[in-house]
């Protein structure tokens, strides 16, 4: 797919974006604001432009008569870019120059930061600990007649230069059938050691030559849901993945629910029953899509927090919720998945990662690994952003990791019109300079139905910079426009009027959704300031952010920077790596290298309780305003609305 260029007039704002995208979407990433309420379903008209040259595609509609068609308007959400392209936004032509000024910045998101296996073997880091090999032995005669495990042993010291080897009583039961239907030609199983004075583990034996199927499994435990990939470990492809929700969600949506629950009489048996039915589930899933003979799963990597372990391993969490908040274990020993109830053959070996702490368990451990920031010499900081948020923050040399609870306003929690990102939320947002009119876009470009995390985000961030609201997220009553009102008391900017909508109500963002953020911001920020602080360090040191879990890919950088979520970085250095406790799971499935390493790591990472430090509650009061009550730590923002004022 070619890019093409498109020019917006009377801004001057050139961006380039592929072939096929909306100009309505190309306007927003360009700082561009085009009124438009239905979230681009292309029913409400208002977001007409003037296509003056170029290739475009579509456009037409009832909303607009002969004459504005022949003269080049169409509507923007319904215009495809088909090449290179000028257009003219109408309402904005007539509006003097420095007022179109004070729009807010263009949107900036995370680059994306792909596994890089090639780079992993090119380094020799690739060295799978679980491989097949594939041997031919000489049969038995009466001058070599040698037991069978003894034969197979010797023949692995002398061709494979295998010297310590350990075999299990199942493998043993299967030689002499697999030996001798085979012509003596097997393939073995091999896990390797972690350690280099450990033990090779003859996992498992089948007949004939299939060195090359060779599989194992990934799967990152969330709270909320499930997700695995089944890879090829020869060539580290993965073939499949799929996910779904964890089953325990009926018994809690949040990891306390949970653990109180498994405290009840028989509650941890119940947990531990339905995470693993999730989890086979998952497993069949992906087992079908690849197409794969399940007999040739030889492995299988779980990552996930530390309650999420402990109750799928049934491990008593009681105590990971009570001061001083000791979790029973954060090493695991490698162990046969069928032991747990998953339904793999039993030569399935299951590696768990290891967690640090109550509340900085497997997954950040294996975004750590995944991202690759544990082997980076630049000061990084790790964040991955949820209902709670675990924060690392270090290089090769040294690791500092903690956890906060942001509450559930990322995921739309506590909004009124809050939801998760599904179809129809509203995920982005600008507003007209002059009139404040809204310009929204929904997931799916469907009518509104409610604000996701992001939305909200960038919402308060364009409201705070454009004036419409204060420092403390408080409407600004005395302009010129009927979105702001107070309905029951409560004030509010209205995003979408009911006949735009889904719900046939009005969708408003009020003050008590933007308290809410606030509080949800502050403490992210304040327990990545205090990090730093607790190492003597300060936020204008880091060099690299690096953002997890599924709200990062959505996340406007310069919008999250404005209402002082994240420190003012350059957006170039802020990478996204998506799923980091799956990535980091799929990487030590592929290499021995990184389960190595993984246990020097957490011995490195320095955990600190926020909950113990006395800085935490001060740092947090201090970020209880939009960016923050110190501008001076957010200069670009500081500058630009100094230029606003200036202007009007």
């Amino acid at each position: 797919m070619d890019n093409c260029r498109v020019t917006f007039l009377p801004h001057d704002r050139v961006i380039t974006v592929p072939e096929g995208e909306s100009l309505l979407r190309a306007a927003l990433e360009a700082g561009v604001h085009i009124n438009a309420s239905c979230g681009g379903e292309g029913v409400c008209g208002k977001c007409r432009i003037l296509v003056e040259k170029g290739g475009v595609e579509g456009g037409i509609s009832e909303r607009l008569d002969k004459d504005d068609i022949e003269k080049g308007y169409r509507l923007a959400c319904l215009t495809k870019v088909s090449g290179d392209v000028t257009v003219r936004i109408p309402l904005e032509s007539s509006v003097d120059k420095s007022v179109m000024l004070t729009q807010v910045t263009p949107r900036r998101t995370a680059k994306i930061q792909h596994p890089d296996f090639e780079s992993l073997k090119e380094k020799g880091l690739f060295i799978p600990p679980v491989e097949k090999v594939y041997l031919e032995l000489p049969p038995p005669d009466p001058q070599n007649n040698m037991p069978d495990v003894t034969r197979l042993i010797e023949f692995l010291k002398v061709q494979a230069n295998e010297h310590k080897l350990e075999l299990t009583l199942p493998v043993i039961r299967k030689l002499p059938g697999v030996l001798r239907e085979n012509d003596f030609k097997l393939t073995l199983t091999l896990v390797r050691p972690v350690r280099d004075d450990g033990k090779t583990l003859i996992l498992d034996i089948q007949g004939g030559d299939v060195k090359d199927e060779n599989y194992g499994v990934a799967l990152d435990i969330g709270t909320t849901t499930i997700y695995g990939q089944l890879i090829n470990l020869t060539t580290g492809e993965c073939l499949a993945e799929a996910g779904d929700f964890n089953g325990q969600i009926s018994y809690g949506e949040d990891v306390i629910t949970r653990l109180i629950y498994a405290e009840k009489p028989g509650g941890l048996d119940k947990l531990q029953e339905v995470v693993v039915a999730t989890i086979n589930s998952v497993l069949k899933r992906i087992v079908t899509k690849s197409g794969i003979d399940p007999d040739f799963v030889s492995t299988i990597t779980f990552s996930g927090n530390t309650t999420m372990t402990q109750l799928f391993l049934s491990v008593d969490p009681r105590n990971i919720r009570r001061a001083p908040y000791v979790p029973t274990a954060t090493l695991y020993p490698p162990f046969r998945a069928a032991t747990v109830g998953i339904e793999l053959n039993d030569h399935v070996i299951a590696l768990v990662y290891p967690q640090v702490s109550s509340f900085v368990g497997g997954d950040i451990v294996a975004g750590v690994m995944g991202s690759g920031m544990y082997r980076n010499e630049e000061l990084t900081l790790f964040l991955d952003i949820g209902t709670n948020a675990e924060l690392v923050v270090g290089n090769k040399d040294w690791l500092a990791c903690t956890a906060c609870s942001a509450g559930p306003a990322f995921e739309g929690g506590g909004i009124e019109f809050g939801m998760r990102a599904a179809k129809g939320a509203i995920e982005d947002f600008s507003i007209d300079p002059v009139t404040y009119e809204p310009m929204i876009f929904t997931i799916g470009d469907v009518s509104p139905k409610g604000i996701c995390g992001s939305g909200l985000i960038t919402m308060t961030a364009v409201m705070f910079e454009m004036g419409v609201i204060n420092n403390r997220g408080k409407f600004n009553r005395d302009l010129d426009t009927p979105r702001i009102r107070k309905r029951n008391d409560v004030w509010e900017y209205v995003l979408a009027w009911k006949d735009r909508t889904q719900i046939d109500r009005d969708i408003a963002l009020t003050e008590p959704d933007i308290d809410n953020l606030i509080r949800a911001k502050g403490a992210i920020y304040s327990g990545c300031l205090t990090l730093l602080e607790e190492v003597g360090l300060t936020m204008d040191m880091v060099e690299h952010i690096i953002l997890a879990g599924g709200f990062g890919s959505y996340i406007d950088l310069e919008k999250a920077m404005t209402i002082g979520l994240l420190p003012e970085i350059d957006p170039d250095c802020v990478t996204f790596i998506g799923n980091g406790s799956l990535m980091g799971a799929r990487m030590s499935s592929l290499t021995n290298r990184i389960r190595k390493d993984v246990v020097e790591v957490t011995k490195k990472m320095t955990n600190f309780e926020l909950s113990e430090t006395p800085s935490y509650m001060d740092n947090y009061v201090a970020a209880m305003f939009l960016p923050h009550t110190e501008i001076e730590k957010f200069p670009k923002l500081k500058k630009r609305m100094e230029e606003r004022k200036k202007r009007l």
